[in-house]
């Protein structure tokens, strides 16, 4: 097959310079054609050169800063490129005559929410390099990526298996590592413990060490308290932690102790085993906590940015990492594969606790979901229930909204989502269209702050099974760090039982 170089050039339509994009070009028989500089074949295992390349669902991909060189045969060609949920993808065919040496493209968006103050954000992602992790960022159309270090192994010369940390001497904290565009990469770490549970550790001043250990020399609380020190957020990551013993593991300890910033999501498929029900039960425990949304990648066979967290920074205030951080942590955020979601109290961005005065005080609710994928429906939760719902109009981008005058009885959340049947391309398996803001706590002055029940004794027996398992089972090589978790177990325990009184 005679193949003939092409400069390739794709554009952002705002600007008419070129844009990093995520980049597919197949022939007529489906063979796929990488730039210089990327892999026709390229590994997809985790921590096995993770960066410039992806495969999403069955389809290979390559990362280009916007413009690139490739071979190609002459004829009939197919051209995909995306970047991001708020641009229109180019998904088409060409065809490249014999001798021709360039291709142009222009992207468009149909949304900038940027404009409205919010930001898009990856709260995890693992094993690339910062560079790579900013091309990808940029190509996703990432505002924000929190590059996570943590502790892994890796095979050396002789095929022995050693310990590594990638990315540790990349450590940025509170500052990025890496900033260009509309991008910006910031190095921190994610803390291990195989039965206790897993944090990420973000906008931390210095390195919370140590970043894994096996018997229970420390408690999660420590790394907790330690990030804390410096306006540090932590991030509950892997919520589904479960061992033999218990299902969180100490998180759910450390979240119930006010220790946890947010809750992380990673993937949605609307059904039993999705992380939104353990978040629900929290909720209805009266235990509300922002959500965060991160790829979670650390291989080539996952996007980053795929699943993503929106903050919200006010126009008077510059945007700075610290500021998206803030934003985080006070619940000005919603988690999206997708859809742009606005959801106001009162007309403003509500926050994770919003006070209302005694009597009875109307609450202006505004919700908006817009969507270039179709979903089926919009809808307003209060303490778990419905109260409001909306579909799109069949035209696209699809597009629902909600406003609704509402009279608080008493204190509760309240929260928005969207979510869709549409089938997105991801690993393991696809995810569903959805979109699902932070709770936010409406509290009525002269009424009693809401916990079902049945919510807290669930939680509280997972407290009980850890305590079990730290006195019966757990391994401590230090005197007293059997006590010192026992505390953590037992003060958790004792808030959630007031709830009961």
């Amino acid at each position: 097959m005679n193949l003939q170089q092409v400069h390739l050039r794709i554009n952002d339509a705002a600007t008419g310079q070129p844009t990093p994009v995520r980049l597919r070009i197949t022939d007529d028989d489906g063979t796929y054609y990488a730039p210089y500089g990327r892999l026709t074949e390229f590994a997809t295992g985790v921590n096995r050169d993770v960066g410039g390349n992806v495969v999403i669902g069955a389809k290979k991909w390559a990362y280009i800063d916007g413009t690139c060189e490739i071979l190609l045969p002459p004829g009939k060609l197919h051209i995909e490129i995306a970047k991001g949920p708020e641009y229109t993808p180019i998904d088409g065919e060409v065809t490249l005559l014999a001798g021709k040496m360039a291709l142009r493209f222009t992207i468009e968006r149909w949304s900038d929410v940027r404009k409205q103050g919010w930001y898009s954000g990856d709260t995890r992602v693992h094993f690339l390099s910062p560079d790579a992790a900013l091309l990808e960022g940029q190509a996703e159309d990432v505002a924000v990526v929190n590059l996570l270090a943590r502790e892994t192994t890796i095979h050396d010369q002789f095929g022995q298996l050693q310990p590594a940390i990638p990315n540790i001497v990349s450590f940025s904290g509170q500052a990025y590592a890496r900033l260009a565009g509309s991008c910006g990469v910031a190095v921190n770490t994610q803390n291990v413990h195989p039965q206790l549970g897993r944090l990420g550790l973000l906008h931390c001043h210095r390195v919370v060490y140590p970043l894994a250990f096996n018997f229970i020399d420390w408690t999660l609380a420590d790394w907790c308290d330690q990030c804390h020190r410096k306006k540090g957020l932590v991030v509950w990551t892997d919520p589904l932690h479960e061992t033999g013993h218990f299902r969180y593991g100490e998180p759910l300890a450390d979240l119930i102790l006010g220790k946890i910033d947010a809750f992380e999501v990673t993937f949605f498929e609307d059904s039993p085993f999705d992380v939104m029900a353990d978040y629900y039960q929290l909720l209805q425990a009266g235990l509300v906590v922002p959500l965060v949304g991160a790829s979670g990648k650390e291989s080539n066979g996952v996007a980053l940015g795929l699943m993503r967290t929106y903050a919200y920074v006010p126009a008077d205030q510059e945007f700075t990492y610290s500021g998206w951080i803030d934003a985080v942590r006070a619940g000005r955020c919603f988690v999206s594969n997708g859809p742009m979601l606005e959801f106001t109290l009162d007309f403003l961005v509500p926050q994770s606790r919003h006070e209302i005065l005694a009597g009875e005080i109307i609450v202006e609710i505004r919700a908006v979901a817009k969507s270039l994928a179709p979903f089926e429906k919009l809808e307003l939760l209060w303490n778990g229930k419905v109260i409001a719902s909306a579909s799109p109009a069949p035209a696209v981008p699809f597009q629902s909204r909600i406003f609704l005058e509402f009279v608080p009885q008493g204190s509760g959340w309240l929260a928005v989502r969207c979510v869709g049947e549409a089938l997105l391309p991801s690993r393991p398996a696809p995810q569903r269209v959805f979109a699902h803001s932070s709770a936010v706590a409406v509290h009525k002055h002269g009424s009693p702050d809401w916990a079902d029940a049945a919510a807290v004794k669930r939680l509280l027996s997972e407290v009980e099974a850890m305590l079990r398992w730290t006195n019966e089972t757990a391994e401590c090589n230090a005197p007293g760090q059997r006590e010192r978790l026992n505390r953590v177990f037992e003060q958790a325990r004792t808030v959630l039982a007031k709830k009961l009184s």
